[in-house]
């Protein structure tokens, strides 16, 4: 048994199996079995090379045998740092054979964060490729070593030089059973302040997490996923992502792309029907297919990780031809999404309902007293898929868990009487002017609509006379963008007069977090040198 994580009550681990959301199955068991019944058909597509399911199978039992042999044994830890490249989906299938347990890392990820990773969740091993987009994950590990005196490996897809290979071994070991109550997988937190939270998911919750979402969006044997967003990242792995795809027999094309041109031949080319982005790179394809005239009908775009304005929601089918479905999700578990089948009006206004029947969900004022419905307060979640617990994290575990098990996510909710919920911003991206509290993602809504802007985001600085002022960063569509003309268009809209922006300020482009969300630390951290 692994240590130092918070398992669900005896009562409601109880409850999940007898009502069926836990099938009681390893998550490697499922795919193993996956791989036996669609041994024939193609499970991975990245440039040149396809995977047949059965071709899966054996590198992933090559590798599990090579792990082996290095003695990574059931719940060592191993961290991963792989791009969207057909070894990620060898070795965390090789992992689960041999009962290691994955930590996610992201490609973006460096020498702070990787060490970070690899000393708290006492990692015996590193994962890594050789380069990529220029980045010699090697050198990042030379330097991650000397804070890491857990680990025994630095694993190399590709040139190891010094480091360990991934040549695999005849000698396949029989499969590890662990406990399906046991964590699976580790994914980060996805905050954008501090060092990542380590989220342990086990075998019953993933699997259900990942088969019950790609049943909710039709997705089954005959679907083919596009992995844009990292692998490492739960919408990518998980929803359905890559796990849901491959339990179910579909395919899984793999990219770390999102040029439109590129993107749009590879979604015709491999007859795409599904894919997960986030609202910036949804706008930057919209775009493009309105230039071009692009039209792809039978893709499914599932969208989330950031607030989604309804007028670019209602473009996905009048644009490209397409379907939408909005999406909320937390890598710590709950997922709400809008259904194929939801009015216009729910798909582009709201971010949907929960996915299981079983989910509990709160909205809640600064104490904790529920809201009325319609008003908005702190979303608080508790499920068979949300966890109970951050890993080796007490004190954090105090602060983001009530003491029935609700989960806080810090996330600002309406639940309208429909049963939708629609996410109004993050507890923290609440802009606190002159005791006027002006949501961020409210203000950013609306300078979408602007015709000139393709993209904002809105942050809180420091102010002696006002305590925060609002600035504004928005990128123009085109050539220059005048900002008082932009703050009289907010007026006009109707927007109270405290909401619109103190200051307006034309960019570029809008810094990035690794899993493609706005990087609001940057921004906060750039006024200073804003002229």
């Amino acid at each position: 048994m692994m240590r130092d994580w918070v398992p669900w009550p005896a009562e409601f681990a109880d409850r999940y199996r007898r009502e069926g959301y836990w099938a009681g199955q390893p998550l490697g068991a499922l795919l193993r079995d996956s791989c036996v019944r669609h041994a024939g058909r193609v499970a991975i597509v990245h440039d040149d090379c396809r995977l047949t399911y059965r071709d899966l199978a054996e590198r992933s039992g090559r590798l599990a045998a090579r792990l082996h042999s290095l003695d990574v044994r059931a719940t060592d830890r191993v961290v991963v740092q792989l791009p969207n490249v057909p070894e990620f989906a060898v070795l965390l299938l090789a992992l689960l054979h041999i009962g290691a347990v994955p930590v996610l890392a992201l490609p973006g990820h460096r020498r702070v964060e990787i060490t970070h990773l690899c000393t708290h969740s006492g990692a015996v091993a590193l994962a890594i490729v050789d380069r990529f987009r220029g980045v010699d994950y090697r050198q990042v590990a030379r330097e991650v070593r000397p804070g890491a005196p857990d680990l025994r490996h630095v694993l190399v897809a590709g040139d190891a030089q010094e480091f360990t290979g991934w040549e695999g071994e005849d000698i396949v070991p029989e499969p590890h059973r662990p406990d399906p109550g046991e964590p699976a997988l580790m994914l980060l937190s996805g905050g954008t302040t501090g060092l990542p939270k380590l989220i342990p998911r086990t075998h019953d919750d993933y699997a259900y997490n990942a088969r019950t979402t790609a049943e909710a969006l039709r997705f089954g044997a005959d679907g083919v996923y596009l992995a844009v967003n990292p692998l490492g990242h739960n919408s990518a792995l998980g929803c359905p992502g890559l796990l849901g795809a491959l339990l179910v027999g579909g395919t899984v094309v793999l990219t770390s792309g999102v040029r439109p041109d590129e993107v749009f031949a590879l979604v015709r080319r491999e007859r795409v029907t599904l894919t997960t982005v986030v609202p910036s790179v949804l706008r930057l394809w919209l775009d493009a297919a309105e230039r071009t005239g692009t039209r792809l009908p039978d893709l499914l775009l599932q969208v989330g990780s950031a607030k989604l304005a309804p007028a670019w929601a209602g473009r996905v089918r009048e644009v490209l031809g397409g379907q939408l479905s909005q999406w909320f999700g937390i890598g710590e578990g709950l997922l709400t999404y809008t259904r194929l089948d939801d009015p216009d009006e729910v798909v582009a206004g709201t971010e949907g309902r929960p996915l299981a029947a079983a989910d509990e969900i709160r909205v809640v004022d600064p104490d904790g007293r529920p809201v009325p419905a319609g008003e908005v307060g702190e979303l608080l979640a508790r499920g068979p898929y949300t966890v109970r617990g951050y890993y080796r994290a007490p004190e954090r575990n105090a602060e983001s868990f009530t003491e029935d098990g609700f989960f806080r996510t810090g996330d600002l909710v309406r639940l309208r009487t429909d049963g939708n919920l629609v996410v109004v911003g993050r507890l923290k991206d609440v802009v606190n002017r002159a005791g006027e509290k002006v949501p961020a993602a409210e203000v950013e809504e609306h300078l979408l609509t602007h015709p000139e802007v393709l993209d904002a985001a809105v942050v809180g600085v420091d102010d002696p006379v006002l305590g925060e002022r609002a600035v504004a960063f928005v990128v123009p569509r085109g050539g220059g963008l005048d900002a008082g003309a932009v703050k009289r268009y907010l007026r006009e809209r109707g927007l109270a007069v405290f909401k619109v922006p103190d200051r307006v300020v034309p960019v570029t482009g809008l810094p990035r977090t690794a899993v493609g969300k706005v990087d609001k630390v940057a921004l906060r951290t750039s006024v200073a040198s804003v002229p």
